[in-house]
């Protein structure tokens, strides 16, 4: 568990201020203990505890809390468990990891991975060709090198 000075409060308003909903602003407490109670049923969260977290009135959540706010903001349980680096001197990857969930998390292209989970190669190669298939429309490029195989994206590798 990271200590009072570690800075829980800190890494807490960092993922919520780099995490913007459909909507265009950040998630409410509110919001964010909805989803990870919808998600979790077993974590115990409200808006208020939320709250008390990220002013640094509470810092010992549960081990169940912190991995489903990890799974909710789409980081690691290291994102609040270890040593925290400033963002200079931050490993590339760990910075990388983050910019990347920070940018579906904006473009609530989570919402759309949600969905996705759970679907058998078939449904998730269907999704693809609709998702390759909008993009061509609004002029995006294609997705080079993408792989379904090795994404991860199937029920079970």
């Amino acid at each position: 568990m990271p200590a009072d000075d570690d800075g829980l409060a800190e890494r807490l308003n960092h993922l919520f201020a780099s995490t913007a909903s459909l909507r265009g602003r950040c998630a409410s407490n509110n919001e964010v203990a909805a989803d990870i109670k919808a998600a979790h049923p077993e974590v115990r969260v409200s808006g208020a505890y939320l709250s008390a977290l990220r002013s640094g009135k509470r810092s010992q959540p549960s081990v169940k809390l912190l991995r489903a706010l990890a799974d909710y903001f789409n980081v690691s349980m290291s994102y609040f468990t270890e040593p925290h680096h400033s963002d200079a001197t931050a490993p590339t990857a760990d910075r990388d990891t983050a910019e990347l969930a920070a940018q579906l998390n904006e473009l609530g292209v989570r919402r759309i991975a949600l969905r996705a989970v759970g679907l058998n190669q078939d449904s998730l190669s269907t999704v693809t060709a609709v998702l390759d298939h909008v993009r061509k429309l609004q002029g995006l490029p294609a997705i080079e090198g993408d792989n379904d195989e090795g994404a991860g994206l199937g029920p079970s590798q």
